[in-house]
């Protein structure tokens, strides 16, 4: 069956799928706050060599905002902070796509796009780690 002619119920289900994980994810972090729980991975990079990489601080930046505590979830991941709303529109317009049952693919950003998205980062990694 090609992808345009799925039923609706696996329609939704699939446009569902995301959001029920998004919604698990939430609900593990505000009853488990990442702060007071030590079963959450370690950052490898960090293990390694010392020092803290674009994604250090994410979970518990999550958990923050999670709670409305923007400041807070800005000085422990400014650059997951300031994505996330480009990840929820993404997440929305993948829902929506799904739901119309048209194809859903990754975005395909220009090159300059994608070098000064990893220069962004760079410069994030050098700047925290000062």
């Amino acid at each position: 069956m090609h992808s345009t002619q799925r039923s609706r119920p696996v329609s939704l289900a699939l446009a569902a799928a995301p959001a029920l994980l998004a919604l698990c994810i939430a609900a593990l972090l505000l009853r488990f706050p990442p702060d007071r729980y030590s079963f959450y991975p370690r950052c490898p990079i960090h293990d390694l060599f010392g020092i803290l990489c674009p994604g250090c601080g994410t979970t518990r930046a999550l958990a923050a905002l999670l709670h409305g505590h923007l400041h807070e979830a800005l000085q422990l991941n400014a650059l997951t902070t300031l994505l996330m709303p480009l990840a929820i529109a993404y997440a929305l317009t993948a829902c929506l796509r799904l739901l119309q049952r048209k194809p859903i693919s990754l975005p395909q950003p220009p090159a300059p796009a994608i070098y000064a998205t990893l220069t962004a980062a760079a410069l994030f990694t050098v700047a925290r780690n000062l």
